[in-house]
């Protein structure tokens, strides 16, 4: 009576029970669930045709939109493997992942073409599909997309693929900064009980209309391409990131979750929009990426009605392993201190395993909120390691553990709150430095809308901390009156030594800050991890 665990099967279940229910909004187009699961299974069949089969490999380049959704079905219930792929990075980044990656084929946007146009001719392709744009010019030769699914009949069965919930499932590759990307290898299973943590902690329901602002590429979508369709809600596809775009589809679209980094967050509470737009749904939204700020969770809860929930995890861990649950004993607490709590990573999901904080000698610290140590974790939800990579990946799990390289405290409550990457941790004179908790502070400034807080050399404590600020429209300020702000809310010795305003941060294309870029401006080499 074993049935593998595999997220593939709830399409089958929605198409079984909610096949006129509306699955997909993509701008004017939409799809029953009925239609959704023909596109899927011409999408198969077609695949199969082009001599796809069980454990080959299909890279997809696409942005939010219904065919990336379509990708994740199709490929995977084959039997072989999706590679999703970043758009925004380098053409060399995407050759070298095209080609270890072992991929047979890519189905790429025309939008997003010019990189694979530089690399095509040094790819290891069989075959490139192109979905189709209007008004995008390209010289990249590929069949389109429609084109290729008319190669299988409308009614036609996809074969009957035995799954192993322990075959890969996807391949998704992290960004590299000092090395080369990493391929992450994740399985039926871990997409399976990650996405059931998606459905049971963000309150996933039948009648939720899920918009897609997270890039689906991204550690799929942190599961939500298998946790709306779980429950037969409603994907609202997204192109691009734009936040008058996203407040009108709120309002039009009745938006009741979505998901996204801090960055998208503090895009939308600052739109002048904002403030007019009346969001009725009360839509829930989980944070992840970077640790928010208290400040920015208030924001958003208070101008736009979110109701924010705060994730954390990394694509090795596909992705979620904590969450901030939500106590009834915290509604009686002032908003201030509720955004507070809500900053936090928080406990244990409950499909995922084991999270703790350890100390180097791997005894947990002690529950108190000051002591720090690394998070690690084990369980459901951990890759199989990184593809072609014996070394990184024994580097990266040790003893049955994966190490995450994230510096956090554990509370007497046990909810657990990032005080840094161990890379971003800034040690001065001996006294280490969150670089997050300034940031929080930082972000309760006024005139602040954007700031990243990085280490800088410095000849008498070794290093000190440098805040890059990113001021609102018209607000003005000077560096004295930022770092005289945080003496006066922070230890002094916390307090940043420097400030530069800056027009923009770098960020990845999911919106983390690229702290590292920053760091380049000021350090010969990379600074030193402690």
């Amino acid at each position: 009576m074993f049935s593998p665990l595999t997220p593939l099967d709830w399409k089958r279940r929605a198409v079984k029970y909610y096949p006129d229910k509306v699955a997909v909004i993509d701008d004017d187009k939409q799809f029953t669930y009925k239609e959704f699961g023909a596109r899927t299974d011409r999408l198969s069949i077609a695949l199969q045709q082009a001599g796809i089969g069980q454990g080959d490999h299909v890279a997809v380049m696409l942005p939010n939109t219904h065919y990336m959704l379509e990708c994740f079905y199709g490929i995977c219930q084959l039997g072989a493997t999706m590679v999703p792929l970043n758009y925004r990075l380098t053409a060399d980044d995407l050759k070298y992942i095209i080609n270890h990656s072992d991929a047979k084929m890519l189905i790429v946007d025309e939008e997003f073409s010019g990189p694979i146009e530089e690399i095509v001719d040094d790819l290891s392709l069989d075959e490139i599909v192109t979905v189709s744009v209007a008004g995008q010019d390209t010289t990249l030769t590929g069949v389109d997309y429609e084109a290729f699914l008319q190669h299988a009949p409308e009614d036609a069965v996809p074969p009957d693929v035995e799954i192993d919930e322990n075959q890969l499932l996807t391949l998704n590759y992290t960004s590299g900064t000092t090395s080369k990307p990493k391929g992450v290898m994740l399985t039926h299973r871990s997409n399976y009980l990650n996405a059931a943590n998606f459905m049971h902690h963000l309150g996933v329901n039948h009648d939720d209309v899920y918009l897609h602002t997270l890039p689906m590429f991204h550690a799929n979508g942190w599961g939500g391409v298998w946790a709306i369709t779980a429950a037969g809600g409603t994907h609202v596809c997204l192109r691009k990131v734009e936040a008058p775009r996203i407040l009108d589809l709120f309002e039009n679209k009745k938006i009741s979750l979505l998901c996204g980094a801090p960055t998208v967050i503090n895009m939308l509470v600052n739109d002048p929009k904002a403030k007019e737009t009346d969001i009725k749904t009360q839509p829930r939204m989980a944070t992840a990426g970077a640790p928010p700020a208290a400040a920015l969770i208030n924001k958003a809860q208070e101008i736009l009605g979110l109701n924010m929930i705060h994730v954390y995890g990394l694509t090795e861990t596909s992705p979620f392993i904590l969450y901030c649950e939500w106590k009834k004993e915290f509604d009686d607490k002032s908003a201030d201190e509720q955004a507070t709590i809500k900053a936090r990573q928080g406990i244990e999901l409950a499909f995922n395993g084991e999270t703790k904080v350890i100390h180097p000698d791997g005894e947990e610290v002690a529950w108190d909120g000051t002591e720090l140590g690394e998070i690690i974790t084990r369980g459901n939800v951990v890759m199989e390691g990184y593809y072609k990579d014996s070394e990184k990946t024994a580097a990266a799990i040790k003893d049955g553990w994966f190490h995450t390289g994230d510096l956090a405290v554990t509370y007497p409550d046990g909810f657990v709150e990032i005080r840094d990457r161990a890379k971003d941790l800034i040690i001065s004179g001996g006294e280490n430095i969150s670089s997050t908790e300034v940031e929080g502070v930082l972000y309760k400034h006024p005139d602040v809308m954007e700031t990243a807080v990085i280490a800088v050399p410095d000849e008498k404590w070794g290093e000190v901390p440098k805040a890059i600020i990113v001021l609102h429209p018209n607000a003005s300020t000077s560096e004295e009156a930022i770092i005289d702000y945080c003496r006066a809310n922070m230890a002094h010795f916390k307090a940043p030594k420097a400030v530069e305003f800056v027009e923009s941060l770098p960020k990845t294309a999911t919106g983390k800050l690229q702290k590292f870029r920053l760091r380049e401006m000021y350090w010969d080499g990379p600074k030193k991890v402690n």
